[in-house]
């Protein structure tokens, strides 16, 4: 009887070792993918002026995920289009995650301060989404800010009626709520695609 107890007792340590066997062997959770821009010096110090004649610096957007657009109001075709794609893919993610998308607040920084004031830029930003926020400034202070975030920008040819156009970087950062980049987003696709990626970043 000692003998087949020890039999038992030694098919039950067998049974048990191969049911842990699956478990010890298979492979640890695939870690979460690093933000793709993590680590790049992308952003920092400014002081600019909002849509409503407010002061605005970098730490007034401390606490919250901020989509950093850099362009001009009297674009003609890109820097609309864009702003309606941020603008409505923010949308989409208030439908499916409010809690997440109120986190998240868009942000378009005119690189043409001449004619972008405030009032015009309210005018603008108010067309995409109610929490745009809309800055400009002085020249130095624009030239400034896009140093510090690498964007391009440079004056067109002014036409015999005082017109010109702008060309520019065309790029959409997501800035976490300390300031940092974390990922481009795709300002030219469709906004179910802006929305995908804000919903792979924000948390």
């Amino acid at each position: 009887m000692a003998g087949d107890a020890m039999n038992e007792i030694a098919r039950l340590a067998a049974a048990l070792l191969i049911a842990c066997l699956p478990i010890a062997c298979s492979s640890p959770a695939t870690p979460a993918a690093s933000p793709p821009l993590e680590g790049a010096r992308i952003g920092g110090p400014f002081a600019l002026t909002d849509q409503d004649g407010r002061a605005v610096t970098e730490r007034s957007l401390l606490g919250q995920y901020s989509i950093m657009y850099f362009g001009y109001t009297f674009c003609p075709d890109v820097c609309p289009v864009d702003m309606q794609n941020i603008g409505s893919g923010l949308r989409d993610l208030e439908k499916s995650d409010p809690v997440l998308a109120a986190k998240v607040v868009p942000v378009f920084v005119s690189v043409d301060p001449a004619r972008d004031r405030p009032k015009v830029l309210k005018q603008f930003v108010g067309n995409f989404h109610p929490r745009m926020i809309g800055l400009t400034g002085s020249p130095q202070a624009i030239a400034a800010i896009t140093k510090e975030y690498a964007v391009y920008y440079k004056k067109g040819e002014v036409s015999p009626d005082g017109g010109y156009m702008m060309d520019h970087s065309r790029v959409a950062y997501l800035m976490s709520p300390e300031g940092k980049p974390l990922a481009l987003l795709p300002s030219e696709g469709t906004p179910q695609a802006i929305a995908t990626e804000l919903k792979r970043w924000v948390h």
